[in-house]
């Protein structure tokens, strides 16, 4: 009976030092990736371009800081036809040109209108 006992010790010590080395090899692996990452992310970071020195970055124009224009644009007409064209039928493949408007002044909402479809707003029929 004591021998059989010590066979059951022995088997249960075999399984844990297969679970440790298991342990010990995965701890390994994952050690050497991180440290794969590391050399690799190092050598990425060599190869790349220096960052530009003050004389190098971009000056502002000599009339100072470009403004935003302000401006309504009217699009061109669409051209007459008696069947409905493609945009690769259009002028310039269908992205169409605009130009200044005639007027400058700016769209305003009728009064007591909502500007949005439907009722018109409280108050009206």
């Amino acid at each position: 009976m004591n021998q059989a006992v010590n066979t059951e010790w022995m088997d249960i010590a075999a399984g844990r030092g297969g679970l440790a080395a298991g342990l010990i090899v995965a701890g390994v692996v994952v050690v050497a990736v991180l440290i794969g990452a590391f050399w690799l992310g190092a050598r990425v970071k060599r190869n790349e371009s220096r960052p530009p020195t003050p004389e190098e970055q971009p000056k502002m124009p000599e009339g100072g800081p470009v403004r935003e224009v302000r401006e309504h644009r009217e699009a061109d007409e669409m051209p007459r036809s008696e069947t409905r064209l493609t945009p690769h039928e259009l002028p310039n493949h269908g992205n169409s040109p605009t130009r200044t408007g005639s007027s400058q002044e700016r769209p305003r909402w009728d009064e007591g209108g909502s500007g949005g479809f439907g009722s018109g707003g409280p108050g009206r029929s």
